[in-house]
């Protein structure tokens, strides 16, 4: 497994990070509905191609299995192919973020209790939480620091 900075963000790179995204959203985010999936996928290019960090972690093939997108100290997204979770993927992306941007917050969905669980296991606590998602969506967020 290798962790890269992506510098260049290819269409094809770009490409296989959404499909990333979608198999992982689909074994996380038991809450969304197929459609939802597909209207939250629309705007993963653009997010993929606007976040300051994106750094993505290649399998012995080097394809990519998981990615994580760091802004200004804050996790803004992380997700791991399905069938590389719970093997420390996670664990090793959050370390590199950590020990390389500083990340020191983060936000997850209330209804992946995987994730928050994980998150917790990491250090990161809730301080806060909201009724809804940044798209005014009614999937509670919570906000976790670094203690």
């Amino acid at each position: 497994m290798k962790i890269i900075e992506v510098k260049e963000r290819t269409a094809l790179l770009i490409e296989q990070l959404t499909e990333v995204w979608e198999r992982s959203v689909k074994d996380t985010h038991l809450f969304l509905s197929e459609s939802e999936i597909e209207d939250i996928k629309k705007y993963v290019p653009q997010a993929l191609k606007g976040v300051v960090h994106l750094v993505v972690a290649e399998n012995e093939s080097g394809c990519p299995v998981a990615f994580m997108g760091v802004e200004e100290q804050k996790l803004e997204m992380l997700f791991i192919a399905p069938e590389e979770r719970g093997k420390g993927l996670g664990k090793k992306l959050i370390q590199y973020g950590i020990e390389n941007y500083s990340i020191r917050e983060l936000a997850v969905n209330e209804q992946n209790p995987l994730a928050k669980g994980f998150y917790e296991h990491m250090g990161f606590r809730v301080y806060k939480r909201t009724d809804h998602d940044e798209q005014g969506k009614p999937y509670p967020l919570l906000y976790m620091k670094l203690n």
